[in-house]
């Protein structure tokens, strides 16, 4: 119970400090280079073996017609405002066990501020 606590404390701590960063929309399109395997962005964008981001911010989670999203995904309940996806960008297993990503996360804050700044072009 304690160490759900203070992991609770930890991200919300981290999410308030990613809230401060400002992010480079360069660097975050360099940074997205790892994503493109999966993801697409971009008004011709369509899911691969990922969904396409084109417009994740406000967005449902689990809402596009065009994959087929894991079971946790779909009964997550998220919107995919700035402090959700930088909370799932540094750690999608914790923010949605389950999850079918299969991705570690980003842990250094500035690239994670980098990529939202990127991902909000869309």
């Amino acid at each position: 119970m304690r160490v759900t606590i203070f992991l609770i404390l930890l991200a919300a701590s981290q999410a308030a400090s990613a809230a401060k960063l400002v992010g480079d929309v360069k660097s975050g399109q360099a940074l997205f280079r790892r994503c493109a395997s999966c993801h697409a962005v971009g008004p011709y964008a369509s899911a691969g073996y990922g969904p396409q981001l084109t417009g994740i911010v406000g967005r449902r989670a689990a809402s596009t017609k065009d994959y087929k999203y894991s079971e946790a995904m779909k009964k997550s309940g998220l919107t995919w405002d700035e402090k959700t996806l930088a909370a799932y960008l540094r750690a999608p297993h914790d923010v949605v066990p389950g999850t079918s990503m299969r991705f570690w996360g980003i842990q250094d804050e500035q690239q994670v501020a980098d990529l939202l700044s990127y991902l909000k072009t869309f």
